[in-house]
């Protein structure tokens, strides 16, 4: 009688092709794109009331950027792909945009509270 042995093999699993909803996706952009702005605009009047200058109103910015993500990665949790294409898009999307109503609202609040 012989016997056989049954080896288990390593299946590559084939996935069905994602597809994104397009205007789901828009949507969740200009959610991000709000989100970035109004962090930007508040931060930068804190900066401006705080009386920050040079670099240090800058470092302000990228620190409350990189909170401003992190509590944006903390909600999306790890269905983040339900929502987003890819993470990165997530954390760095609109970060430099947002950059400009910082100093905008940096920069006249400073004026404000400081200067007159």
């Amino acid at each position: 009688m012989a016997t056989t042995i049954a080896v288990k093999t390593k299946q590559k699993i084939k996935r069905d092709p994602v597809a994104y909803n397009e205007m789901a996706i828009r949507i969740n952009y200009g959610i991000l794109d709000y989100c970035r702005t109004s962090m930007s605009s508040l931060s930068g009047a804190a900066a401006g009331i705080l009386g920050l200058t040079a670099l240090y109103g800058f470092l302000f910015y990228f620190a409350m950027a990189f909170v401003l993500s992190f509590f944006l990665v903390l909600k999306a949790g790890t269905s983040w792909s339900n929502f987003f294409m890819s993470r990165t898009d997530l954390i760095t999307k609109g970060l430099f945009g947002g950059l400009f109503t910082y100093v905008l609202c940096w920069t006249f609040l400073y004026g404000m509270v400081h200067v007159y």
